[in-house]
């Protein structure tokens, strides 16, 4: 009996050693606010979770600061949007530096789109004007790529502690259910609306726009404000679609929106598509453009 308790103690000793040697204490890292929500429905407690751009800032031109890298240098993981203006430069420089930290991109075997999304780079010029044509980055505005998005989150996880499997699976299930009832809610809002068209600030929901058959109409062009013969343009575009809704990312003027949202009898609406409840903030952006939302 007393060799049999020794047996157990050992055993229940050795197994909370592993775990307190290799996992326990680390930190995990993630470039934006929704991808904090994906991943925290996945771990729990488990980690502490690192988001390097400060919620209200645009992650297309945040330059993370030295105590963010220290941060990204102390994680176990860090998961990357994929295509975010800083990401590559910093993950590259992250990578050389910090060996050990696993690099995760988040956009991997999601059908990306192309030639709607401008960043202001020095590599790689298109046409001499000192822009690059890129991926959108935007994945997560979607729940269809937002299924694909979680899945890399959670199958690194496994790979990275796989003592904790079961755990992160069925906590992942109850994830892909909660993306799966966004998808259901925002198909069932969109099946008849007033129009299919909308105008936006910043092309920030051109997944949401290609999987739920709608048209994005960007005021922005190229990651410039527009000329007042783009402007007539689009104005003319939406009269004759019929918009109704203009959005406005938070930290973004409002100044052009208002012109054109007054011009075709419009309504202007802020959105966060960078908001930590991400499954609120799509539910209400089509909420909106079913007309049901003030």
């Amino acid at each position: 009996m007393k060799n049999k308790y020794l047996f157990l103690f050992f055993f229940i000793a050795l197994f909370l050693g592993c775990r307190s040697e290799t996992k326990e204490g680390k930190m995990l890292s993630v470039t934006i606010e929704p991808q904090r929500y994906f991943l925290e429905n996945i771990v729990g407690d488990s980690y502490k979770i690192n988001t390097i751009v400060p919620a209200g800032v645009s992650p297309e031109i945040y330059e993370p600061t030295p105590a963010m890298m220290m941060n990204l240098g102390k994680s176990a993981i860090y998961f990357k949007v994929g295509f975010l203006g800083f990401e590559n430069a910093w993950a590259e420089n992250l990578a050389k530096n910090n060996p050990d930290v696993k690099i995760v991109n988040c956009s991997e075997g999601i059908d990306l789109i192309y030639g709607e999304h401008y960043h202001h780079t020095s590599d790689k010029p298109d046409k001499g004007e000192g822009h690059a044509l890129l991926p959108d980055p935007h994945v997560w505005t979607s729940p269809k790529t937002a299924r694909i998005f979680s899945e890399n989150m959670y199958k690194a996880l496994v790979e990275y502690d796989s003592l904790r499997e079961e755990f992160y699976r069925q906590n992942f299930l109850a994830l892909v259910q909660r993306i799966d009832r966004t998808d259901s809610i925002i198909t069932r809002l969109l099946m008849d609306i007033p129009s299919r068209s909308f105008i936006i600030y910043h092309p920030a929901l051109s997944y949401l726009a290609r999987d739920y058959a709608l048209r994005q109409y960007s005021i922005e062009l190229e990651g410039k404000n527009p000329s007042p013969a783009q402007m007539k343009a689009l104005i003319d575009t939406a009269r004759k679609e019929g918009i109704e809704v203009v959005f406005v990312q938070q930290g973004f003027d409002m100044k052009n929106a208002a012109v054109i949202a007054n011009e075709i009898g419009a309504k202007v609406y802020r959105i966060n598509p960078l908001a930590y409840e991400w499954d609120k903030e799509m539910i209400r952006i089509a909420r909106i453009l079913a007309g049901k939302e003030e």
